[in-house]
Formats: structure tokens, C-alpha cells, sequence
């Protein structure tokens, strides 16, 4: 599929008769609003953290020692909550967990008062929340650098763990690699296909018919393919996205908060789980990704728990995946080591 748009984005938030904290400050958002080079920072810096705690070594100083990294988390997690709180405590920074029983936000308190508070007595804040307006109203208020933990349009952390995952498995020069991507037009695939393709690693995504990639992701990738040279085709069928694929991917086909829709999804996901026989049409030495949590109509156990599959490799490098986040917009003050 050719893809040949463009698109502008600000996301102008300033408030009337107030100063905008956020014009000063760098937060990760998405993956697409990050250049190439910062990026593939991004990977490398997490490559080098998890050699240097492989090693058995620790950063020779603790530049966040005394400060507190905050946790507006309105989602449960597993994976977000252990990695960024160990990265917080990786650089000395103490991590202050808040869900949404632990403070005022929906209940008396309203996400500006919120995030004016949290942001005057911390370091950093990491947000996984329902939806993406929350996330662009924390940047627009936050005297700090916001992270997206994961929103219903983005989830960068995990690009990122990703293509360190993918970079560590097929040996560091990845260019060239097809990552096939089979499921929902969701917030992990609108970040981690940009992600790929910074790498120069072409995509192709299958979706069932009637469900479509954003336009805006899609206006990104044309953008990116002419910096890097990487393809991103769009499909209905996952037999044509995983023709000679190095790399299978899926997520849940029914997100939190579509639970009441799973009947209907499940249905209109019908032939789209990962399969031994799919497998067989990709790539020797093919590998398989999860974010997780992982439902079995995803994908098979011989497929999740088998040879081809790096689900827990994955899930490790979120890690560092975090580290390398705080290191850049906390530790440098939003200055990427290129």
C-alpha cells in the first residue's frame, strides 16, 4: 500500500492569562512525536542500562536521590508499575504510586487542580489513564516531564521495549526486517509500527475488515518512509501480513473497557488468532511478541509458550525501556544522548 499524506499536529493547549508549564518542559506522548534520532536514543540507552545491571554494576551516582517520580495510574498493571517504579529506583528517585482509590482525582478534585499539585512536589510523572485527552491535559499543566504510561491512543514505553527486544534477538542491524502485526488498529500497534520504522524495519498490519488504522498513524509512517526507507502495508487478510515475516505480533482483541463488546469482537476477530500453520508461512527463524496480559483466542499455547516465542524477553525490557525514558527527560532535563 502506498501511503502518501502528510499531517501537521500541535496540540495547543494553552490556558487564557496563563503561562504554558509544558513549553519548557519535553514529554513523551507518543512515539510519533519523537525524531529518529531521539528514538533510536531511546533504544540504545536502554540497551546500554540493561548491560550495565546484566553485569552486575550500578550507576556510579544516584542523580535523582531525594526526589519522587509520581504514578497517576487509573488502570491496573502489572508490567507499567513494576518497570517504572524499579527505573525510579534505578536512579535513587523515590516512585509514589497514586491509583485512583489513593487520591482526590475524579472524586473532589479535577485532573488541572490534580496535576498543578503532584507536579510542584515531583520530579516526573508517569500517567496510565483511560484516554488520551487526560494525557494532553497533564503535558498542558505539568511543571514537569509526563510520561504516557499508556493511554486508549498511545503506548510508547512499549515501542520501545520492543524494538530493544527485536534489536537484541536478530542481532542489532535490523533494517530490512518485516514485523507483521495481526489484530486491532489499537494504541499499541499506532506506536509501535512508527517505532519500526524509525528502526527501518517494514510493517504490515492486518485488521479485520470495517476496522482501520488511524489516518493520522498512517500520515506518520508516510513521513517516516522517507526518512528511513521502510514500507508500512495495510491489510484485511493475516496470511498476507505473515508472508515471510520475522516477526508475528498481536494484542487483546478486546481492550479494557470493551468488555461488554466481546462477543461482537471475538466474532469479528474469527481467523485472526496466531497459529502454528500462520507461523509456517513467515520467515525461518521467526519470533513471536505479546505485550500481554494474553488471551488464548490471541494466539495459541504452541505459538506463546513455544521456540519462536520472546514474550517474557519482551516483558523484561520494559525495564529498561523506563530507565532509558527517565534518564532522558528527568536525569538530562530532555536531552537525548544522540
Amino acid at each position: 500500500m502506498s501511503i502518501t499524506r502528510t499531517i501537521t499536529r500541535k496540540f495547543s493547549t494553552k490556558m487564557t492569562g496563563a503561562p504554558d508549564p509544558s513549553s519548557t518542559v519535553k514529554h513523551l506522548v507518543s512515539i510519533s512525536h519523537l525524531t529518529t534520532p531521539e528514538f533510536q536514543s531511546l533504544v540504545k540507552r536502554a540497551e546500554y542500562h540493561k548491560k550495565l545491571i546484566k553485569s552486575g554494576k550500578r550507576p556510579a551516582t544516584f542523580p535523582l536521590q531525594g526526589k519522587t517520580i509520581a504514578l497517576i495510574f487509573t488502570k491496573r498493571s502489572t508490567r507499567t508499575r513494576i518497570s517504572t517504579e524499579g527505573a525510579a529506583a534505578y536512579f535513587g528517585a523515590h516512585p509514589m504510586f497514586l491509583g485512583k482509590e489513593d487520591i482526590q482525582l475524579g472524586v473532589n478534585e479535577c485532573l488541572y487542580d490534580t496535576t498543578k499539585v503532584v507536579s510542584s512536589m515531583t520530579s516526573c510523572i508517569f500517567a496510565r489513564v483511560n484516554k488520551h485527552s487526560d494525557i494532553q491535559e497533564l503535558c498542558k499543566n505539568s511543571s514537569v516531564p509526563v510520561v504516557n504510561a499508556l493511554c486508549d491512543k498511545y503506548h510508547p514505553l512499549q515501542a520501545i521495549c520492543d524494538m530493544l527486544t527485536i534489536k537484541e534477538t536478530f542481532g542489532g542491524n535490523v533494517k530490512g526486517l518485516k514485523m507483521a502485526w495481526i489484530g486491532d488498529a489499537n494504541n499499541v500497534i499506532n506506536d509501535m509500527s512508527i517505532a519500526a520504522m524509525r528502526m527501518g524495519i517494514n510493517v504490515s498490519i492486518a485488521t479485520p475488515d470495517g476496522i482501520e488504522m488511524a489516518t493520522k498513524i498512517q500520515d506518520k509512517a508516510a513521513e517516516v518512509s522517507k526518512e528511513t526507507g521502510a514500507s508500512l502495508e495495510l491489510t484485511h487478510d493475516p496470511k498476507v501480513a505473515a508472508a515471510n515475516a520475522n516477526i508475528l505480533v498481536t494484542d487483546t482483541f478486546v481492550s479494557m473497557g470493551e468488555e461488554a463488546q466481546t462477543k461482537q469482537k471475538l466474532a469479528q476477530f474469527n481467523g485472526f488468532q496466531i497459529t502454528p500453520s500462520l507461523g509456517k508461512l513467515a520467515a525461518p527463524g521467526w519470533k513471536f511478541m505479546h505485550c500481554l496480559p494474553r488471551h488464548k483466542f490471541e494466539v495459541t499455547d504452541e505459538v506463546f509458550y513455544g521456540d519462536h516465542s520472546i514474550v517474557f524477553h519482551e516483558a523484561e525490557n520494559r525495564l529498561y525501556a523506563a530507565i532509558a525514558t527517565i534518564e532522558a527527560l528527568v536525569v538530562n532535563k530532555g536531552k537525548f544522548i544522540l
